[in-house]
């Protein structure tokens, strides 16, 4: 075993393959819980988008946790991993009926809402039914993070959520309907936030909506401000868990929250992201005119965030100390954009030695794809192996 790895028992399973420390997984879910249990009122619930790895949803709900869904295919993932409807929200700004109706069977918690037409259509869904449903409003607060700019959510060029001058209107329409009654406001401004400066900007802003919606007489039951927690992608060995403590500290210290309102957050990559690693087997190793590759047999239909997002995930040999070499890890794809990492140092690598991707336990097998007609990387976990 090297490191964090038991090598020789990957030595006989298919590459590539996913593998989840479900050690680190409880710890991180530990650490979530010991924060916000200090707060009463406070749920957090997984953004489930980010893997549904069932494996992962078991534990995760044996933690306690909710679920964060966004297609009615998470919410089938969530209940068939044992978690009840409600404790379950519904996001997303495109629900097809098919998915709203199964929320409404399974009695979730809330749909978080994102246009009147949406509205309405839960409404005439939910009267068919005899029901009622719950709604939150997701708010396109105009806050900017400090992220990529392709995940950052809460700007009003964006696509989500509803204009905060069109608030105040949308409720008192929502108030006139009959199958639906509003519990809350939503908020989400994007992923992989480093910066607590931006969380600090979104508690300012739903402090100042708050106040405008209290001088139209409104009161809201829930506040929800998503998620959006960054991970450490360089350093995943010394730096396993995210900084949960400034996190929610700064909720904790910033948001004004009125007197029995309940706090809800939405984290994912926080949750899983350091506790999964991408293994590949080094196929070949090329020597170009100007750069040595190190090709391995995963690409980017099994990891796509380096070709997407041009994103850092850090690359180790776990089955060599031999001294360390330069090369561009790349995949079998090909397309010029199936890279891992350019110009890294690894130890030295041959043809066999098997890779671990790391930090990889957030969207990564729940993106893969099968082009090229590739099989899915199957995920195990450290329980098993």
């Amino acid at each position: 075993m090297k490191g964090i790895f038991p090598v020789d028992r990957f030595q006989t399973i298919r590459t590539p393959f996913y593998y989840y420390d479900t050690e680190l997984l409880r710890q991180t879910l530990r650490a979530i819980n010991a924060e916000t249990s200090r707060h009463e009122g406070w749920h957090v619930h997984y953004a489930v988008k980010a893997n549904a790895n069932p494996k992962l949803l078991t534990i995760i709900r044996e933690a306690g946790l909710g679920a964060d869904c966004v297609s009615g295919g998470e919410i089938e993932a969530c209940v068939k991993a044992g978690f009840p409807g409600s404790k379950i929200v519904y996001a997303g700004v495109g629900k097809a009926d098919w998915e709203i109706n199964l929320g409404l069977d399974r009695d979730i918690f809330c749909f978080n809402v994102e246009s009147i037409p949406e509205l309405e259509i839960i409404n005439e869904l939910a009267a068919a039914k005899g029901k009622v449903a719950r709604v939150a409003f997701r708010l396109n607060p105009n806050v900017g993070a400090h992220t990529h700019a392709n995940i950052t959510t809460g700007l009003a060029e964006n696509k989500f959520g509803i204009a905060m001058r069109d608030m105040v209107p949308v409720i008192e329409h929502a108030s006139r309907l009959k199958n639906i009654q509003v519990v809350g406001l939503h908020f989400h401004i994007g992923s992989q936030i480093l910066d607590m400066g931006d969380f600090q900007a979104l508690c300012n802003r739903i402090n100042e909506l708050q106040d405008e919606l209290e001088r139209h007489r409104i009161r809201v039951e829930h506040i929800n401000v998503g998620g959006g927690l960054g991970i450490d992608y360089e350093h995943p060995n010394r730096v396993p868990l995210p900084d949960f403590k400034a996190y929610f500290d700064t909720y904790a210290k910033k948001l004004k929250l009125r007197s029995g309102q309940t706090l809800h957050f939405e984290l994912g990559r926080a949750v899983v992201a350091q506790c999964g690693s991408l293994i590949t087997r080094t196929l070949y190793i090329k020597k170009g005119a100007v750069k040595q590759f190190a090709i391995v047999d995963a690409g980017f239909p099994d990891l796509i965030r380096p070709a997407l997002y041009q994103a850092y995930h850090k690359i180790e040999n776990i089955c060599s100390n031999e001294p360390k070499e330069t090369y561009d890890v790349v995949g079998p794809i090909c397309e010029s954009t199936d890279v891992f990492a350019k110009q890294i140092d690894l130890d030295g690598t041959k043809r066999g030695d098997l890779l671990a991707i790391r930090s990889a336990g957030a969207y990564g097998e729940i993106m893969a794809s099968g082009y090229n007609c590739r099989q899915l990387p199957v995920g195990y976990t450290s329980d098993e192996l």
